[in-house]
Parts: structure tokens; C-alpha cells; sequence
């Protein structure tokens, strides 16, 4: 890769940084929640919706940055991540429920996507599959069932319209084919991160039941409803210790 190749244009980091692991909430407050669980946290650049802080997490490096709504915002953080050196990012997100048996506040770590967004069919064919690395996924696994907390894995639906007049119909279609939730950015995580040889996985916090008003959950969990506040706290640690088991298992191969 090349060096002190200077800031990248969207993101406003650089390799200089040195950081090989990366959690990416969609939201730049949640980038500032988040940063209450890393020692010797600094922000580092706020720029249109990438906001970014980086600290320690049990003495390793992580780097948290926002990506904004949507693939084409999440594809270019991607792109720009991987130019400054990063290895694994995992998705901190909120999603919808197409399920009954998820809860406010579960967490879904997802093991594939609909690719029914733009940004990744702009990339690859509808053939390319949109999956997380397996070592990762199952680092968020056994992250989230050691730490006890409520959790699903399945498939989830990327999407780019949040009030289209046809999503009732879409949600009840996708759920029939036991799709498990919705939201709009984890496709072109996979895509992306997979074309460029990022380790990619995600993980999404349910903020609005089967069959609710999507807009008016997400409302609710901006307003801090509790149960969304617990999942958003829960995905955050999830993330840091998958990747902190990651990071180990780098260690022990490397010292064999």
C-alpha cells in the first residue's frame, strides 16, 4: 500500500493513523456515545457525516467512524478506510424488525444481505454475494453470547427508501422469505469491504418491532428509548470484543 498517501477527501484521516480495526455507527452522536467505552479517546475529524475518534479498548487500537444513511455514504468510508490500512470494520446499526420474535433492543448479527440497494449493484452484478467474513461473524457470536446479551443471526435487507409507498407490501414479502430485518447500509459494507479486501460484519440493534411505523421507532430511539439505548450500548461492546478477540488470534498466528 502506499504511504503518507495525506488525508482522504471525505473522511479526513490518513495512514498515518496506524489503525487496523475500525467500528462504524451509522450516526455521528452514537460515534460520541460510543467513545465513552475507549480509553485515552480523541476525536479526530468531523467532516459531513464521517465524524471519527480514536482510543484503546483492553490496549488495542480502534478506530470508530460514522458513515451517515445509506450505501453510497458507507461504500465511500469503506473505500477510504481501506487506503489508510484498515483490516476489519464492523457495522453498529439500528434496524427494522421482519421478524415477530425480535424484541426492541435484540441484536441481529447479520450473515448475509438482499442486495436492494444502488451502491453495491453499482459495483458487482446482483450475482456477488453480500456476506461478512465468517471470522468475524463468529467473533461477534461469541462476543454476544458470552456477554449474555439478547441476540439473532440472519439475513438482513439493504434498502435506500425509508418511506416508499410500496415498503408494506416489500417488508411482507421479505418476511415471508424469513428475512430478519431491514436497513440500508450493511450491502454495501459486504460488497465494498469484500472488493477491497476489508474483513467486514455487522451488527444491528432493533429499534422498531415487526408491523411498527419505522419512522416513528427511529424517532422514539433518537429520543432515547430505553430498550433501543440498551441495544446500542450492547452492540457497541459486542463489536469492541470481537474485535479484540480478533486481534488475538492475529497475535498468537503470528508468534507461531
Amino acid at each position: 500500500m502506499e504511504k503518507n498517501m495525506g488525508k482522504m477527501p471525505h473522511i479526513q484521516l490518513s495512514d498515518e493513523l496506524s489503525v487496523a480495526y475500525a467500528v462504524l455507527p451509522g450516526d455521528p452522536e452514537r460515534v460520541a456515545r460510543a467513545a465513552g467505552f475507549l480509553e485515552n479517546a480523541k476525536e479526530l475529524a468531523f467532516h459531513r457525516e464521517y465524524r471519527s475518534v480514536m482510543g484503546t479498548f483492553e490496549g488495542m487500537n480502534v478506530l470508530f467512524l460514522s458513515t451517515g444513511m445509506g450505501g453510497p455514504s458507507t461504500a465511500i468510508a469503506v473505500e477510504e478506510l481501506a487506503k489508510i490500512g484498515v483490516k476489519a470494520a464492523i457495522r453498529i446499526g439500528s434496524c427494522g424488525a421482519l421478524q415477530p420474535e425480535l424484541n426492541l433492543g435484540d441484536l441481529v448479527l447479520v450473515s448475509g444481505a438482499v442486495r436492494d440497494d444502488g451502491a453495491s449493484r453499482a459495483y458487482v452484478p446482483a450475482q456477488y454475494p453480500a456476506i461478512p467474513d465468517f471470522g468475524l461473524l463468529s467473533a461477534c457470536r461469541d462476543s454476544a453470547r458470552e456477554a449474555g446479551f439478547s441476540w439473532h443471526m440472519g439475513i438482513a435487507r439493504s434498502h435506500d427508501c425509508l418511506y416508499g409507498d410500496e415498503n408494506p407490501r416489500i417488508y411482507e414479502q421479505w418476511s415471508r422469505r424469513g428475512v430478519m430485518a431491514s436497513d440500508m447500509e450493511t450491502a454495501a459494507l459486504f460488497v465494498t469491504g469484500g472488493l477491497r479486501g476489508i474483513r467486514t460484519a455487522s451488527i444491528l440493534n432493533v429499534v422498531s418491532r415487526w408491523h411498527a411505523d419505522v419512522g416513528q421507532s427511529v424517532g422514539r430511539y433518537a429520543d432515547g428509548d430505553a430498550a433501543a439505548a440498551a441495544g446500542e450500548r450492547n452492540e457497541i461492546l459486542t463489536a469492541l470484543m470481537a474485535l479484540k478477540r480478533i486481534e488475538e488470534q492475529e497475535r498468537r498466528e503470528k508468534s507461531l
